[in-house]
Formats: C-alpha cells, structure tokens, sequence
C-alpha cells in the first residue's frame, strides 16, 4: 500500500460515504471502506438487494436508501460514489454538484490515488478486444498487469495490491468518463459513432464523454487515435502531449496496416511490423484492433513477444466466437454486437455471404447504414426481438432490395431463430448471430444473450 492509499483511507474516517447502486464494486468497498471508519449509506432503486449483500450491510453497520426515493438525501453526504450505471445528469445528482458535494466513483478515485502507469481505452467498438490484447502483450513482455473498468473487474478494492511499478489497463465506457477529472498516462480512442443514444441527452454529450479521456492530459501524456474515423479525428487537436495514430493508410507516427502486413512509424519512419497470416482474429476491424494494440504498446513492450501475443490471442467470448461447426457449418456468436457498426464489422469479416440472425432491444439507432451491408453480405436474414421491424424496413427500402435474393424471415425469439437455421444452413455455410441490437427485451445482458445462444447451437443434433 503506498503513503497516497493509506493517507487516502485515514481521511476516510468519519465522514459519511454514499455509494449510489448496489454494483460489484461497491460491494467490495462497503467493508473496506467501513473498516477505515466511513459511514456508510448504500442507495439503490432496487428494494430487496438478496441476503448476501444484506448481510454484509448489517456486519459493516451500513444504512440504506432503498425505492423510488433512494437519491432524495444527497445533502447529508460527505462523499457521493456513483456507479456508471447510474446517470450523472440526473437532476438529483446534478443538484449536489451545485452543492459542492464531492461526487466521484470507483474508477475516479482509482485514477486519483494509483501511482502505476495507466493505459485507458474507450470507443464505440472493439475497446474490450484491443484492452484485453493491450493487457496480454504488455504481460507476455514482462510487466505486472492489472486489467479492469469496464471490461468488468473493479480496480480500487485492489488498489493496496497494486505497486508503482505494474501497468493498470483499463477499459473505460462514456458513462465512467462523463465525469472524470482525471485523464490516462496512454489513452486510445478506437473510434466513435452513434452509441447509448437512450442514456444521453445527444450524441454532442457522448463525444465529449469519450474526449474526457484525453482532455486532462499534459504534455508527457500519450494519446492514440483512429485516423480513419470522422469523431476521432476531430480530437487531433486535443492532444496535449505525443499523438499517435493507427490507420489503413501510413501514418508519421504510430501503425498502420498496408495489404497483409501491419508496420509502426517513428517521426515519419515506417518498419514493417509483422505479416497478418495465421493470426486467429477475424476481419479487417480485428486487424485495425490489432494496429491500435501495437502503437499502444510500441514503446513499451518486446516486440517479438508482442508478434507472439498475437498469433496467439483468440479475441474475447461473444467477438465473431467460433462455437461449432454443425453439418459442415459455421456457428458464430457475436452477442456483443449491439449497434449497426458492429454488426457491419462482423459481416465483413466473412467472404461467403451469411445466415444472420439479428434483432434485440431498442437503443434509439437507425438501421439504415446497415442495411446495405445485409444486402451485400447476407444470404437469409432472420429476425426477432422489439427492433426486427425497424431493421425489416431499413433492409426493404435500402436500393437494391427488389434485385436481390435475400430471404427474410420473422421468428419469435433466438431459440426459433437458431431451429430455423439448423434446418437451412448446408455445408460451407455461415451461421452468425450478431444482432444489432441490445438484449434486453429477452436477456439481463448481451452475455446471458450470447450465453444462451452457445448452449442452443451446441445441443443441436442432441436431441
């Protein structure tokens, strides 16, 4: 525990802690934050949070705001934590800021307090492949790694284990970085394009949530960004300290891919890196994933344990996952994609046009930059969930849908969606669910969704 930490948690006695919404993370701070003499309050919408968290409330001495009401007391606070679930625009809590109560959370007050490098990741897409990538190289190369944020593991319970010099790689979402006041030694913007539009007010407050990831840099930070995507490109001139870049096309500094190849660049400088053959990702937005990974870590890291990273690395569960081959088909899970931009990077991944299964909950998005992108790409489309009309009607007036083939088809839910398959896809076949959509009309999380859809493709032919 370094003098910051335990300076930190000294200053915690006495004063009265709110954590608003029963999450992981406050699960494991009520104790610890209890043993250095906090009185602690948790706030939650939910009335009943289980046994196990009750009980560990009563052994920490915690009271509890619970129901419609649970954010009617802020004023007695001392310190307000606030999970990225919760939505900081939300005038109860907008109202304590005006009162100058200190309002933070577990990801900002683990920026305050840690010593160790860290390395930030944000964007609409491919953030949790290229943190998780990001983490193994680093690790593979030496380096005590500690990977969390939004990737699902809380930092700051394990902040007394954490030296200054080990790497934190964290993964950040809008909804953690709408109110951070403090910004990554390394940070990467993969991209940026319409997303969470139903939690923000307007895409303008959700490109400035990702841009916090850079704008309290200084001048010895790094910032690595996309060159080819519109919104990230704009955040050129935020950069305070060293810019690099990934891109499809040469870049001055950072890597760039060229045909079947990735090469780094050094002030104008470019080497070739390494060839793209036999690497297990799939499509070009992996290798893109990949080039953001590289210019993250370029300095950093070894670079043939880097190159051996990722010849190895098999992405992350629910990425393009390859569940089985059933009858000389493909099955694919790509739960995670719960926007047009992602499903249009898992349909370019494939050659042979596909068997999409897609459809979810409504997140406020259009369609219509997808649907060109079915047409070209998908052979019978198969469609459930509360969004299956509106990506219908994209598809059905996109030009060139009277001359195409495609086969449309409405299905209840993902388990007649996965029946419907099995009894059309032939040898040679794709078979990939990428929705489109979020899960949660049908499931708690894209995982469950994702989940779930594994367990149904891998009893096919048992029964």
């Amino acid at each position: 525990m370094t003098d910051k930490v335990r300076q930190y948690y000294e200053s915690l006695n006495g004063k009265r802690v709110f954590l608003l919404g029963a999450g992981l993370s406050h699960r494991q701070l009520v104790e610890k934050f209890a043993r250095y003499g906090a009185k602690i309050t948790l706030c939650d919408r939910r009335t009943d949070l289980g046994e196990e968290y009750s009980e560990l409330l009563a052994k920490s001495h915690a009271d509890t705001m619970l129901g419609d009401e649970y954010l009617a007391h802020l004023d007695e606070a001392d310190i307000i934590f606030r999970t990225p679930g919760i939505d900081y625009t939300k005038p109860e809590i907008q109202a304590a800021v005006k009162a100058g109560k200190h309002i933070t959370s577990e990801m900002e007050t683990f920026f305050d307090l840690c010593e160790a490098k860290k390395i930030g990741v944000t964007g609409s897409d491919g953030k949790t492949t290229t943190t998780t990538l990001i983490a193994k190289i680093l690790e593979n190369s030496g380096f005590t790694i500690h990977l969390g944020g939004n990737i699902g593991r809380p930092l700051l319970p394990i902040i007394d284990d954490i030296s200054p010099d080990d790497i934190a790689v964290v993964e950040l979402s809008s909804f953690q970085l709408i109110s951070m006041k403090t910004s990554p030694d390394i940070s990467l913007v993969t991209n940026v394009v319409p997303n969470h539009l139903d939690h923000h007010k307007d895409m303008q407050e959700y490109i400035d949530a990702k841009r916090n990831i850079i704008t309290h840099q200084n001048e010895n930070g790094i910032t690595v960004l996309n060159l080819g995507n519109d919104i990230t490109r704009t955040m050129i001139s935020d950069v305070k300290g060293t810019l690099r870049l990934f891109a499809r096309q040469p870049v001055e500094n950072g890597a760039y891919i060229d045909g079947d190849s990735l090469y780094t660049a050094r002030n104008g400088v470019a080497e070739r890196f390494m060839n793209f053959d036999g690497i297990r990702l799939v499509g070009q937005h992996n290798r893109e994933n990949i080039a953001a990974a590289v210019a993250v870590t370029m300095e950093l890291a070894d670079r043939d344990r880097t190159v051996e990273t990722i010849r190895n690395f098999n992405g992350v569960e629910h990425r393009i996952e390859l569940v089985r081959e059933f009858n000389g088909a493909k099955w694919y899970n790509d739960s995670i994609a719960t926007t047009p931009t992602r499903t249009i990077a898992g349909l370019r991944s494939f050659d042979e046009k596909v068997i999409l299964i897609a459809g979810g909950s409504d997140k406020k998005l259009s369609y219509d930059p997808l649907a060109p992108d079915i047409l070209k790409h998908v052979k019978t489309l198969l469609l459930c969930g509360t969004t299956a009309e509106a990506i219908e009607k994209s598809v059905r007036e996109c030009d060139g849908f009277e001359q195409s083939d495609i086969e449309l088809v409405r299905l209840e839910n993902i388990p007649a969606a996965v029946g419907y398959a099995a009894e059309i896809a032939k040898r040679g076949d794709v078979v990939l669910l990428s929705p489109a959509s979020p899960s949660f009309d049908s499931y708690a999380n894209f995982e469950k969704r994702g989940e779930h859809f594994k367990k149904l493709v891998n009893e096919l032919g048992t029964k």
